[in-house]
């Protein structure tokens, strides 16, 4: 197998080489960070629907769409990204997913355990440290490969993040901001940002590169040869178009930001006959928080729908339509031409 330990390359090279060695059939370990900030998006998402393509190009930030799947998130130089590329029949390749997850980031949490943070990990595919989410991960198959991808948080911009989402309003951004400051950490954060300063990018990849070794056996250190160089320039013909980024994904109803595994900021968005609905709030482990409902329906007495966010606060998902049967029969609010399912289209799974 392979070891590509090249530290600070070129952004869009952060993603071409894992692609790149995928479609080549090689097996091996690409450690690498950005030179300059990029957002990625999954291969199944509307670039137009995810993205404040405006905000990105007036701040000369590059959007890239990957052959993985997952969310859009923003990328800089403080994420160290490892790529591990397998071929499908590999019999250290476990068929299902959450064993895939579990034994594969088993050596991102070693290194991070090694500098002094306690990670564990979390089903089905996040490290976390406390509570909070430390590492971004994905997997999926590209040609006959299956790639890993994932990363040591050094330190995050999250106001960054929160402004290249597209976003339905302000209120739903600074929604999306507080929700990832509190459920996302980094090594600068856990550690405190003097005591962080001794694990810099060299001796953190060479940790990632010796934990990987010890669950996979030796790997040989390369650089990019000639056959890997032309793939690469011939996926950036490809990848780095228009075209290809603004190619048909699925298109959804409202914004459901992923945090990290059990924790999502949602919006959602519904046209009854009483009036448009718009509902925001965040999921926590199956539970509502931070609800907030609004529209141009009508509602007797004007208060009720106050009482309804708070009725619903930490409350189960899967109760949602037993508590709208017991908010209007308890209360004895009218909502013309909004009916439950109305509401369940907006708050219900």
């Amino acid at each position: 197998m392979e070891l590509y330990n090249l530290g600070k390359i070129p952004w869009e090279e952060t993603q071409l080489i894992y692609h790149a060695l995928a479609h080549l059939g090689r097996e091996g370990l690409s450690l690498v960070s950005p030179a300059s900030p990029y957002v990625c998006v999954g291969f199944h998402q509307d670039v137009k629907q995810e993205v404040d393509l405006d905000f990105c190009r007036a701040n000369h930030i590059p959007v890239f769409r990957r052959e993985v799947g997952g969310g859009a998130v923003y990328l800089d130089g403080d994420q160290l990204f490892f790529h591990l590329i397998l071929h499908k029949d590999n019999p250290q390749v476990p068929k299902k997913k959450e064993a895939f997850y579990k034994k594969f980031l088993q050596p991102v949490i070693d290194v991070y355990r090694k500098i002094g943070i306690d990670a564990e990990y979390k089903p089905v595919n996040d490290i976390i440290a406390g509570t909070r989410k430390i590492s971004g991960t994905g997997a999926g198959e590209i040609g006959d490969a299956v790639v890993f991808v994932g990363n040591l948080i050094v330190d995050f911009n999250y106001e960054m993040m929160a402004k290249v989402l597209k976003v339905p309003d302000e209120k739903f951004r600074d929604k999306v901001h507080k929700t990832l400051h509190d459920n996302l950490s980094t090594i600068c954060r856990e550690l405190g940002r003097d005591a962080a300063e001794k694990w810099d990018e060299s001796r953190l990849n060479s940790m990632m590169a010796e934990a990987f070794q010890r669950l996979l056996g030796p790997m040989t250190p390369c650089r990019k040869d000639k056959e890997l160089e032309t793939k690469i320039d011939e996926l950036r013909g490809r990848m780095l178009t228009e075209t290809w980024l603004h190619q048909k994904g699925r298109r959804m109803e409202g914004r459901d930001v992923k945090i990290r595994a059990g924790i999502n900021v949602v919006h959602r968005m519904h046209k009854a006959k009483g009036g448009l609905m718009r509902a925001d709030f965040e999921v926590n482990e199956g539970k509502f928080g931070r609800v907030r409902l609004s529209g141009d329906f009508f509602c007797f007495p004007e208060g009720a729908v106050d009482q309804l966010e708070q009725r619903l606060e930490k409350r189960a998902i899967e109760e949602v339509r037993d508590l709208l049967v017991a908010f209007y029969s308890e209360t004895g609010v009218e909502t013309p031409g909004i009916e439950i399912d109305d509401w369940l289209r907006v708050l219900g799974h």
